[in-house]
């Protein structure tokens, strides 16, 4: 991919007839079943030879797959591939773990429950310049076409920007959704001259160095009471029981909901601050140690990670910088003077300097400590000089 364009991912709705769900359906259960069976083929070949085989080996296999078992004919050919390349890259990433030293997972076979999509990988001719045969959309907009499948309705409610790479057909609590990848050409915006630095938390979503404080929505505690009457009906139901699977999906379908609304605040946010800001600082949290704590449920409502990476993302699209920074002592650390210690911070919201006296809210103070030292990570920018708001 090119300096000047970037990836962004297109969202669709799809509403299949039954005979077209019922294809989905088997596409998804012949994928899964060749995701297994290769993974089978990889850790026997080892343990009996200790041979090593490769993605690429087992791709030119699938024609005498087909030949063997004439239900994966029903597949298109790209989508066979994929799940070989999935296996391809899980042991690829976990040889890297383990070559780091940190804990690896060895991959694992997929039940059904995870495993929700199947692939196009090319729906875009370069040379031509138009429309393969996966995913393209009809001239009025209505149905795309997915091989194999049939002429499937599809519901438009934006149009698709730049030139489409891939198609991934998604299956999410009883809904089928078109995953467009598509690579699209950068949006720089005009410079603001404004650079702020960011204190999240669990109290308030997120405190800036020019003093604001954005409200945390808490989308799950809020979700919770229902969450709780939905997973006792679960309890009660008999298992393997249709009212059993009636009662997991409309938990399920409550906890869609409450992920929804968190990435729809995520977006909004971030875009408000790459739209105000030129530079935007935040810490470099580790929030997979971090929900280990008393915490945890807070701090996994608030999603700091997903919003970094959607501020990462935006930011990159409009020419911003996004800078991550040491989180240490920055809620310690006096801004005017520098003295850090823990007797600066008295309560979670008021901290005054023991060296010189300065009193300031905790967390506005935390978040111009944390502007101060992008301002050393940016070469030629000083921490008092990168932007307006600290003093």
């Amino acid at each position: 991919m090119e300096e000047n364009t970037t990836h962004k991912t297109h969202k669709y709705r799809l509403y299949p007839t039954k005979p077209q769900e019922a294809a989905m359906f088997e596409t998804l259960r012949l994928t899964r079943q060749l995701y297994n069976a290769a993974l089978e083929q990889r850790i026997s070949a080892y343990k009996k030879q200790g041979k090593t085989v490769t993605g690429y080996d087992q791709q030119k296999e699938l024609t005498a797959l087909k030949k063997a078992c004439p239900e994966f004919e029903a597949v298109y050919s790209h989508v066979l591939q994929e799940p070989l390349e999935r296996l391809d890259k899980a042991y690829k990433r976990f040889f890297a773990r383990v070559k780091q030293g940190v804990t690896a997972g060895f991959p694992r076979f997929k039940p059904a429950q995870r495993w929700n999509s199947f692939k196009f990988k090319e729906v875009w001719d370069k040379k031509k310049g138009r429309w393969l045969t996966p995913g393209r959309p009809t001239d009025d907009r209505k149905r795309i076409n997915i091989p194999k499948i049939g002429s499937v309705k599809c519901k438009f409610h934006r149009p698709l920007e730049g030139t489409p790479k891939t198609l991934q057909i998604v299956h999410e609590c009883g809904e089928w959704y078109a995953v467009y990848t598509c690579e699209v050409p950068k949006n720089p915006l005009p410079a603001t001259g404004s650079s702020v630095g960011v204190d999240v938390g669990t109290t308030w979503f997120a405190i800036t160095s020019d003093g604001e404080f954005v409200e945390n929505p808490r989308h799950l505690k809020n979700g919770l009471k229902k969450l709780r009457v939905q997973q006792r009906t679960v309890a009660r139901r008999k298992k393997g029981g249709n009212r059993r699977k009636k009662a997991v999906k409309l938990v399920a379908k409550t906890h869609q909901k409450i992920c929804r609304q968190r990435l729809d605040f995520h977006h909004k946010t971030a875009r408000r601050l790459v739209n105000e800001h030129d530079v935007i600082a935040h810490e470099d949290l580790k929030v997979s140690n971090m929900v280990k704590s008393n915490l945890a449920r807070s701090i996994s409502d608030v999603g700091w990670s997903q919003f970094f990476d959607i501020l990462s993302l935006k930011a990159a699209d409009a020419g911003r910088k996004v800078i991550a920074v040491d989180p240490r002592h920055t809620s310690q650390r006096c801004h005017q003077c520098g003295h850090t210690c823990r007797e600066n911070r008295i309560s979670q919201a008021r901290f005054v300097c023991v060296a010189c006296g300065h009193s300031e809210n905790a967390d506005i103070n935390a978040s111009r400590n944390i502007l101060h030292r992008a301002g050393h990570a940016l070469h030629g920018v000083n921490g008092s000089g990168v932007s307006h708001a600290v003093a």
